[in-house]
C-alpha cells in the first residue's frame, strides 16, 4: 500500500528547466536521471511519489531561483530538509521538490552559546556540532531527522522538560519567501513571522538558516529502563502520575516496544513486548534522582541507564529505524491520563502489530509547559504529553494490519485527548485536523499567511490557507 499516484510527467518548456539549471549551483534530477529514483525516496517508504523536478539546492541563491521557477511555472512545490515527515510532506508529483540536504553546515559560536544551522542539516549533525564545545539544544530522538522539518513543527526530544521545545530556543530564521524575497525574522524583525515559524510548519516560506540558543549539559545520565509487560498498568499510572511532579532536570518518555532479538539486549527479553521509559537527566547527582525509581517497582527487567553524551542519546534508537520502512501514524495532544485510558494502552500495547510498532507519551511540561500559550504557533501549552501510535514495518504486507490497529487505537484514546496533535507526527488527515492542532491559534496563523503567502504557494505542509 503505497501512497502514491501514478505518474504522469507535466508537460514543462524545456527552456525554463535549462535556464533553471543554469541559474543553480547544485543539480536539477528529472524523470530518467541514474540518480532519479535514490533522489525521490524519503524515509517513510510507504510514501511514493513522483516530482518532476528535484532541486537539490547548495546556497540561499539556489532556493531563491528555485522558489521563483516553481510559482512562475505554477508548479506544486514540496520542501525537504531530512525527508522523515510521515506523511511524505517533503516530496509532490509531478512537482519541484526544494531538497536542502546539501545545505548542512553548522557554525556555533561557544561565547554566544548559540548555533547558526542550516536546514539541510540533521539532528546529528547539530549535536555533534554542538557537544564539541559542551553545549546542546533540544529537538528529537533520532540523529537522521531533518533540522528543518523538526524545529518548524515545534520541536519535542530527549531535553524538552528542562530547556523547552526547539522552537523555544530558536532565536532567529532566515527565510526565503513565495515572491523570491529574502528576510531574517526574529522578535524585532518580522516578528509576526517569527511567530508563524515557531510551530506553523512550512508554510511561511523555505527557512534556508536557523540561529538557536544553546545550553551547557556538562552532565547527561540518559538511557532506558523497562519492566515486562504485564506490570504496564501500575507503570503508566506512577508514571502518569510522577512526571508532572518530576524536577525539570529529569525527563522521560513512555513507551510500549518490543525488545529487538539482537545483541546487546539479554536474550530472556529477545522477542518479548514491554513497556519502558526513556529517562534523560541533566542534573549533578544521578544517583539519587533514579535510586526511587529503580526502587519503585523493584529492579527493572533491563536498565541501561547512564552516563551518555547528548549525541550518543540521540543516535541511540538509529539502527532499529533506518530509513525505507513503512510508516503510519497518529498522534494528540494529552493533558490527562485516566484510569480508563490507561487500560485502553494496555490492551493496544499487548497487541503491538508488527515488532518495531510502538505508542511513546512525551512530556511537553516543565520548561516547555510554562512558554506562554501565545508566545508561539504552538497551541498545547497546557497539555502534559504530545502521544504517538505509530505502525512500522519493513514488510509492505504489514500495512493493512498495522494502520487498522493505529487507527483503531487512535480511535479509542481519542476520547480521552486534549483535542489537537503535534504536526510533525500525523499523516495528511484534512483540515479539520489541522484546526484543531492550532486551535484558536489558527486565524492568526491564517492572517499571517496571507499576507506571506497570499496565493498558498506553500500548500504541500500541514496546511493553513491564507485568509481572504
Amino acid at each position: 500500500m503505497a501512497l502514491s499516484t501514478s505518474p504522469s510527467a507535466p508537460h514543462l518548456d524545456e527552456a525554463a528547466i535549462q535556464a533553471l539549471s543554469a541559474a543553480l549551483r547544485g543539480p536539477i534530477i528529472q524523470r530518467g536521471d541514474p540518480a532519479y529514483d535514490l533522489a525521490r525516496a524519503v524515509y517513510n517508504a510507504m510514501i511514493d511519489k513522483h516530482p518532476a523536478l528535484i532541486a537539490q539546492c547548495v546556497d540561499v541563491a539556489d532556493v531563491i531561483a528555485a522558489v521563483n521557477f516553481a510559482r512562475e511555472q505554477a508548479l506544486p512545490l514540496a520542501i525537504r530538509s531530512g525527508g522523515h515527515n510521515g506523511p511524505g510532506l517533503g516530496t509532490v508529483d509531478d512537482g519541484l521538490v526544494i531538497d536542502l540536504a546539501l545545505m548542512n553546515g553548522v557554525r556555533v559560536d561557544p561565547v554566544a552559546r548559540t548555533a547558526r544551522v542550516e536546514a539541510g542539516a540533521k539532528l546529528g549533525d547539530l549535536h555533534h556540532a554542538t557537544h564539541a564545545f559542551g553545549l546542546g539544544t533540544p529537538s528529537g530522538i533520532i540523529s537522521t531527522t531533518g533540522v528543518g522539518g523538526i524545529t518548524l513543527g515545534g520541536g519535542i526530544g530527549h531535553l524538552s522538560r528542562q530547556f523547552g521545545l526547539a522552537i523555544d530556543n530558536l532565536l532567529e530564521a532566515d527565510v526565503v519567501l513565495a515572491d523570491g524575497s529574502f528576510v531574517t525574522a526574529s522578535e524585532t524583525e518580522h516578528p509576526d513571522l517569527f511567530w508563524a515559524l515557531r510551530g506553523g510548519g512550512g508554510n511561511f516560506g523555505v527557512v534556508t538558516s536557523f540561529l538557536f540558543r544553546l545550553h551547557p549539559l556538562p552532565n547527561l545520565t540518559a538511557g532506558p529502563m523497562l519492566w515486562p509487560l504485564e506490570r504496564s498498568a501500575e507503570v503508566l499510572r506512577w508514571y502518569r502520575d510522577f512526571i508532572p511532579q518530576a524536577p525539570d532536570e529529569l525527563n522521560g518518555f513512555f513507551a510500549f516496544l518490543t525488545v529487538p532479538p539482537t545483541a546487546p539486549f539479554p536474550e530472556e527479553l529477545w522477542g518479548k513486548k514491554v513497556c519502558g521509559v526513556v529517562w534523560a537527566y541533566t542534573g549533578e547527582d544521578a544517583e539519587a534522582a533514579f535510586a526511587p525509581i529503580r526502587a519503585q517497582f523493584g529492579p527493572p527487567a533491563l536498565d541501561w541507564v547512564g552516563p551518555i553524551t547528548h549525541p550518543g542519546l540521540n543516535s541511540m534508537f538509529d539502527g532499529f529505524y533506518p530509513a525505507g520502512h513503512q510508516w503510519y501514524w497518529k498522534a494528540d495532544f494529552v493533558a490527562e491520563i485516566p484510569d480508563e485510558a490507561v487500560d485502553i494502552h494496555v490492551r493496544y500495547g499487548e497487541t503491538l502489530p508488527t515488532p518495531l510498532s510502538t505508542m511513546h507519551l512525551y512530556p511537553i511540561d516543565g520548561v516547555a509547559g510554562r512558554v506562554p500559550k501565545d508566545a508561539t504557533a504552538w497551541n498545547y501549552r497546557d497539555a502534559n504529553w504530545g502521544m504517538v501510535m505509530v505502525g512500522v514495518s519493513p514488510d509492505p504486507a504489514d500495512n493493512a494490519h498495522m494502520i487498522e490497529w493505529t487507527r483503531n487505537y487512535w480511535s479509542d484514546l481519542h476520547p480521552y485527548s486534549a483535542g489537537g496533535a503535534y504536526i510533525n507526527m500525523m499523516m495528511e488527515e484534512g483540515e479539520d485536523r489541522v484546526r484543531a492542532s492550532y486551535g484558536d491559534h489558527y486565524d492568526r496563523l491564517a492572517q499571517i499567511k496571507a499576507k506571506y503567502d497570499p496565493e498558498n504557494l506553500f500548500h504541500v505542509n500541514q496546511n493553513i490557507k491564507p485568509a481572504h
